[in-house]
This record gives structure tokens, sequence and C-alpha cells, in this order.
């Protein structure tokens, strides 16, 4: 059985341990069958039985370990399809009851979630149960104004939360920072000479004033944070940040309230309020500029999303009407002009253009379009006008599909992962003893060791190892890997796909329709003695025309190339698995095969010399002949696609096998893998029996890719370790495969494995550099060096050094960006020079 499967956006995560604790939390409720969450992106997809558990139990579960919750997307038949509204003229908490109630109140809506903050509703509603006209009236009549559907506009609906947030961290970060300078000036009055006259307990107290809000105000998210993980039992980052710098307040407090605890002279009691102060700043620092950065990760998504146009115009009734897109539906017919984006999925019923695909194939040429052609949402048209039909709207559109697939994949877990998850899920219990063994051996043990320096080492090493780098370390290469592949028309299902398809070491092609065009063409005309070449085509054109069958159309098309036009031909028959005849000025034309000239009584004897290697090779043979006399043979064979001999050598280039897997015989498996430069072949597989070669080879000890059309070859696909899906422009199998290519061009096939060699590459030096800084930086902080060199670590700078460790793996991943540019530019002049 399938299970359905849902997105939540998850609030109030900060690190590796808190991704393990919501994934365990999960993972323990009955009814949900797989879990993966996303420090990245926020997100948690889960795979659940709906027969067991709803949604909003799910998220009600997650909110009592201590974090926010909402339900973003699903699928599945079961499952309830979630929209985000955007309404105005809410004004306070009695306006968000009300118009939650209304919409909550609508047959088929599961749950409803208002936002007074960013003027949204969340609605999560059975597919096909509530239309967007039902929704829209309740609210009007509820007084308020209904704006559209956020999901549909041009903004990405977790950015309003993101740029909430950021605005709110810049705040706290500039009173912070700021505080923390006063307060340090404070600290040092003797640099100061305006400060020099204040009374040593007068400043004390001062800076105990100044520091309050430094801590408690600026770090809030901090100590709430500790305090949600501490009711579960558990512990994480905020764990480690509230502990050290509460330690600092709470001794530098009372060293100034009560200095005679510490010591019997109050000037040799030492406080640490810029310490507590500039912990938190640092820290929060981090944070900001992590979010910041990691906001850049998810640019693919909301590049893709920016694709999407606001309005549309349709005909109605005969006029030309400008409407908002939800209000698009299946049928309507739509008018496009120059240089406008297509508003949905169609097909043209008028007018001609060519339109730009290269934002969702990746191809730079564009494309033309006639009546009867398919026209994408997104895609730009260029110079000419046309109408077209809408087929999908919404959701539906192969756009949507696209933002559907890159959001799963970059909301999805890499199985490296799982490794910094299980270390950091004991990492931050293990610190916590660390940093109190530090506190109890610099107290009792170190000769003359005064408490305040063993309480410094003990924050010290709190700070240092807050474990948000592990957390981030993969699922911010996975976002801007699988971002990447998007852009050139690659579409990976996820981590897992990525990681899996660097480790490749055979990739099997599929013949028909891959390495092939899947149509024939004529190869060779052979006219017989005595007859020209434009003679024997035109006669067999002349009949073919009338035919529908591929070969007939093939001929036609060579006919044409050649500036041959049929002749008019009249009593045409076509006799099935035979061939075709017509009359044409008087005359009989028979076209067809061997059989048939057989059963005809035509003598073909004086051609049977000159096709004999062509049918040897493999290829289909077309006889023809006027009033019994043999006119000539044409050879056809399936052409190959003009990227497959480059798509090919590339693979060989990479030390990888290459396999050709066709049902065809022998011969022409031969002729077609010679052309392409494949010496491995696999002839006369039937289909049912692709999967059990693909396992076969599996059973050899090899890495196996398969990479068919999508459609017939999905027993293959999905029985190798990476299944690659070919499509034709944006007409593809998305669900078949752990890589969809968005176009038939069998270069992106060495562009995927390039892409995931990088992307790992980029995760293991994230995870090498944030264990490595850990193991280093923990005992340094812990006064290891001290004995040596003298060396200690200042809790202010064991602060910078953490936020600093967050910000560099997310910025490691960034780099992939410009890494693969530099990839795509030494590839395109490869093939320059080439070419």
């Amino acid at each position: 059985m399938k299970w359905p499967k849902a997105t939540l956006r998850v609030g109030g995560m900060s690190c590796a341990a808190c991704v393990r604790r919501v994934e365990q939390g999960i993972m323990e409720t009955e009814g949900v069958r797989e879990a993966a969450v996303n420090l990245a992106t926020g997100r948690v997809a889960v795979s659940y039985d709906p027969h067991v558990l709803s949604l909003s139990a799910l998220c009600q579960k997650i909110e009592e370990m201590g974090y926010e919750a909402h339900l973003l997307e699903g699928d599945g038949s079961s499952m309830p399809r979630t929209t985000s509204l955007f309404i105005g003229g809410m004004t306070c908490a009695a306006c968000v009851r009300r118009v939650e109630s209304a919409l909550q109140k609508v047959p088929g809506v599961e749950r409803a979630s208002v936002n007074l903050a960013t003027s949204r509703a969340v609605v999560s509603f059975v597919p096909g149960a509530v239309p967007v006209d039902e929704l829209r009236r309740v609210i009007e009549e509820g007084g308020y104004k209904y704006l559209g559907i956020a999901e549909e506009g041009r903004e990405d609906p977790l950015e309003t939360a993101r740029a909430e947030e950021l605005r709110q961290l810049k705040v706290r970060v500039m009173v912070g920072m700021g505080l923390s300078l006063i307060i340090m000036m404070g600290s040092m009055p003797h640099w100061f000479p305006f400060l020099r006259d204040i009374p040593r307990q007068t400043m004390m107290y001062l800076l105990l004033a100044l520091t309050t809000p430094a801590v408690f105000w600026v770090g809030e998210r901090f100590f709430t944070g500790a305090l949600k993980a501490a009711r579960q039992k558990t512990s994480d980052m905020n764990t480690l940040v509230a502990m050290g710098s509460l330690s600092a307040y709470l001794y530098s407090a009372l060293a100034t309230i009560h200095p005679g605890f510490f010591s019997d002279v109050a000037e040799e009691v030492h406080v640490y309020y810029d310490g507590a102060a500039m912990i938190v700043a640092l820290v929060l620092l981090g944070r900001y500029l992590e979010l910041r950065t990691r906001g850049k990760s998810s640019e693919a998504i909301r590049k893709l999303m920016g694709l999407k146009p606001t309005t549309a115009r349709i005909l109605r009734q005969g006029r030309e009407v400008e409407v908002l897109m939800e209000e698009v539906r299946e049928g309507d017919v739509l008018l496009v002009r120059p240089r406008e984006r297509i508003a949905t999925d169609g097909v043209v019923v008028s007018g001609n253009s060519s339109v730009d695909e290269s934002m969702l194939t990746g191809e730079s040429m564009p494309v033309a379009k006639e009546e009867g052609s398919e026209v994408f949402a997104g895609t730009i048209n260029q110079r000419g006008s046309f109408s077209f039909k809408a087929t999908r709207v919404g959701a539906e559109t192969a756009l949507a599909q696209i933002i559907r697939l890159v959001e799963e994949a970059q909301g999805s877990k890499a199985p490296i992962q799982r490794f910094a998850d299980k270390v950091a899920s004991v990492f931050v219990p293990v610190v916590i003893v660390i940093a109190a063994v530090t506190f109890a051996v610099w107290h009792f043990l170190v000769p003359q060791a005064l408490f305040s320096q063993a309480l410094l080492n003990f924050v010290s090493v709190l700070i240092i190892s807050c474990p948000s780098a592990m957390g981030l370390a993969t699922p911010t290469a996975v976002m801007v890997g699988t971002g990447l592949g998007a852009r050139e028309g690659i579409l990976i299902k996820g981590g897992e796909s990525l990681e899996k398809i660097h480790k490749l070491d055979t990739v099997v092609f599929d013949k028909t329709g891959t390495l092939t065009k899947g149509m024939p063409e004529v190869t060779d005309v052979v006219p017989a003695e005595g007859v020209s070449r434009e003679e024997l085509l035109r006669a067999a054109s002349s009949v073919e025309v009338l035919s529908e069958h591929p070969l007939a159309r093939a001929i036609v098309e060579a006919a044409r190339g050649e500036g041959i036009e049929p002749q008019a031909a009249e009593a045409f028959e076509a006799l099935s698995g035979l061939g075709v005849r017509a009359r044409i000025h008087g005359g009989e034309v028979v076209v067809g095969s061997q059989k048939f000239f057989r059963q005809e009584g035509i003598n073909w004897t004086s051609l049977e010399s000159k096709v004999r290697s062509e049918i040897a090779s493999g290829k289909t043979g077309v006889y023809v002949a006027l009033n019994n006399r043999p006119l000539g043979f044409i050879a056809l064979a399936d052409a190959l696609k003009d990227t497959s001999h480059e798509g090919v050598n590339l693979l060989k280039n990479m030390n990888l096998e290459v396999v050709m897997m066709t049902g065809d015989r022998e011969e022409t498996a031969q002729r077609i893998s010679g052309k392409v430069g494949i010496y491995a072949i696999m002839a006369e597989v039937l289909p049912e029996d692709k999967a059990m070669e693909i396992k076969r080879l599996q059973g050899e000890g090899r890495v196996v890719a398969m990479v068919g059309d999508g459609i017939n070859d999905a027993p293959a696909l999905a029985a190798a370790d990476v299944g690659i899906a070919m499509g034709g422009g944006t007409d593809v199998a998305l669900e078949t495969g752990d890589v969809t290519l968005m176009r038939d061009d069998l270069r992106l096939v060495s562009e995927a494995i390039h892409l995931s060699a990088k992307t790992m590459r980029v995760i293991k030096q994230n995870l090498f550099w944030a264990f490595f800084y850990n193991s280093l930086g923990i005992p340094v902080a812990a006064g290891v060096l001290y004995p040596f060199w003298g060396i200690l670590l200042n809790p202010m700078f064991a602060a910078a050094a953490m936020a600093l460790s967050s910000v560099s793996v997310v910025c490691n991943a960034l780099r992939l960006q410009h890494v693969w540019r530099r990839h795509k530019s030494r590839g395109n002049r490869g093939r320059d020079q080439t070419s």
C-alpha cells in the first residue's frame, strides 16, 4: 500500500538535537510510517495511515513537544490538500476567531488556521470537495476581503514568516550588540576617562541593569527553547546557550549583590556581565546571518514560484476578460500576447508563436507552437499571439508538480545525515557532562584555581559546542544541489537519490525512445536498374501520403526533404501487415513487404543482392513496384537522438560501464550500439524481463542506473539502484524513477552524476568541519592547552566561533553554486572545441 504523505512546517527547531527529538516523537506516534525532518527548510515530511492518525492530531503532538506545527501540503487520494489565502480587514484576535470559525464550517474543510500578523488563512481540505468560490463567499459574508490564494501568487508561502523572523532577529541583534558594547565599556572603565569617576559598586549595579535585558529580552528565544526542551526531558542547542549565558549572569549578579560570598575584598571579585551579554548577542547574530544565508539556499523554489502569473485573460461570452488565476477553470480559452507569461497548461487552438521553456526544461532554444501544440504554465511567449484551451490548472500544472517535487526533494534527508542525527541525539548531554567535569577539575583539582576561572571554562565548553552546524551540514547542500538540478532540467527526487547517483558504476540504456527517437527514418534509397532515385521516391511517397503508418510518414518526409512532392493518387487500398496500393496516372503502384510482392507475383530477385546487407543489418525494408515492375527498395531504421553519441561518450569518459538493453533482435541491436559506441548489449529482452536483467547486474556487485522513457520501463526503473526517466519537454512521468530529465538530452545523465558527486563532496566537507570543529574546540575550551602554552578560551570568542561555524557550513553549501557554474563553463568550452 502507498501511504499518503503530508508536509508540515515546524517552528522552533534550532539544531540537530531538535531534529532528532521531533523525528523520534513523530515516529513514536501511532499511525506514522515514515518521517524525515529537515532543519534547513524547517519542514517535516510524514508518511502516515489516515485511518489511524489525523493531521490535526499530528500537529498537536508536535506542539506538545514544544514546537510550532503548521500543515503545508499533501498528496494522495485520502490526504487533505492545503491552500493559503490572503484576507484583508482583520484587526484583532476576535476577527481571527470569526474567520477561522466560518472557514471550519465549510463542508470538506478539515482545519483552518488564521494568522493576524500575516493576514493569511491556511486551510486544509478534502481535494475536490471545497471550491475556491465557497471559501471566498464565507470570508466576504463575514465582512472581510478575500485577496486571493497565496500559493498562486509570486511569493513563497514561507517567505513572510522568514521575513518576520529576520526582522525580529535584526532588532534584537542590534539592541544586543549595542548593550554589549556599553557593558564592555563599563567593565573596563580605566580605558574611558569619563567613566573613571563612577564608584565601582555603582558601576556594578548599572552593569546589572543593562545586562538583564541584554540576556533575557535579547536572548529570550534561547531560554524559552531550553524550557520547552526541559519539559520534554531533553536538551538542545538552546540549552547550551541558556546555561552558558545564565551561569555568567547569575555569578556576576551574586557577586554584585553579595560580593563577600566569593571574597572578603570586594575589589577582587570579577564579574562577567560583558561575557553574558556578548554570548547572547553573538550567538543571535550567528542565527540571523545563518537564517539570511539559508534563505539563499531555497532560491530555486522562489524562482519557480515566481514563474506563476497572478492573472490571466480569458474569453467569456465572446469578450476578453482579465481574471485572477484561481478563477481559471479547465476548458477555459485563454489569450496570450507577445512577451507574456503563459498562465496555465493547455493546448493551442488558434495562432502560432515560439515559446521560451528554458525555465522548466533548461533548453535555451525557443519551441515552436501551432494549433494542437501543448503549452505550459510559467513559460514565456515570444513574438506571436495565440489562444489556447486550459487542460490543467492550479496544482495540476506541470510547473506546480515540479515545484512540489523540488520542495519534497529539498525537504528530504540524505542517508549520510542520519549519522549526524545519531551523534547529535547524544551530543548535548555529553557536552553538559564534559562542561561539568571541566568545572570540577578547574575548581577542585587545579592548584590556586579561582571559582571564576572554573566558571569561565564551564561556560566556554557549553557555548562552543552548539551542534547547529551538524544539523545544517547536509540539508543545506541538498537544497542547493536539488535546486541547481531543477534549473538544469534535472529533477532529483530527494537526498537519498542525490547520494546514490555518484556511486554508480554501470548505466543501462533502453534503446527505443531513449537512445533512439522511437520513430523510423529513411536511411537508404536503392533504385532498380534504369530507375532514378527521384522516380522511386515520388512513386512511393504518392501512395504512402495517404497512409497513417509510421513507415509511410517517414518515406513522405524523406521525399519532401529532397524537394519531391507526392502526386495525386486514386483507388488507394491498404492491406494490413502487407502494404498499400494505389493508381497514379493510370499506373498501379504497390508499396510493401517481400511477402506482399510474392502474393502479387512481382519478381524482386533483381533487387536481392542490393538489399541483402541492409536487411542483415537490422533495417526494415519497403519494396516499390509500378505495374508489376520493381522500382527499388527503401531502407528504414529507428534514428538515433542527436545527443546519444555524446551522452554515451561522457559516461565512458567517467569510467562507467555503459550497456544497451532492447527487445530488438541481435542484428538491429548491434547496428545501433555500434553507431552510439556501446559495446555491451542485451538484445531480445522482453519488457517483463528488463527488471530481471537489472537485478542480474546488481547480483554481480554493480551499482546500476536504468535510463528509460519513464512509462514502458517502469519496472526496470524501480529495480535499478537509480532510475532515470527521460522526458520530452515537460510531458514527463514525474512520479517514475529517482531522477527525471525534463528534456530529451542524454548529456543530462552525466550532468546528474557530476552534480551528485559535487554535492556529496560539499556534504562531506561540511560534516568533517562540523565534527572537527567540535573535536578541536571542546578540548581547547576545557583548558587542555593551558598546561603547555597557557591558552584558555574566553566565552565571548567561543560564542563568535560557534556562530561562525553554522554560517560557514551554510556558505560552503552555497559555494556549490559557484563550483557548478565553473563545471558548466568548462563543459561548454569543451563542446565548442569538439563541435
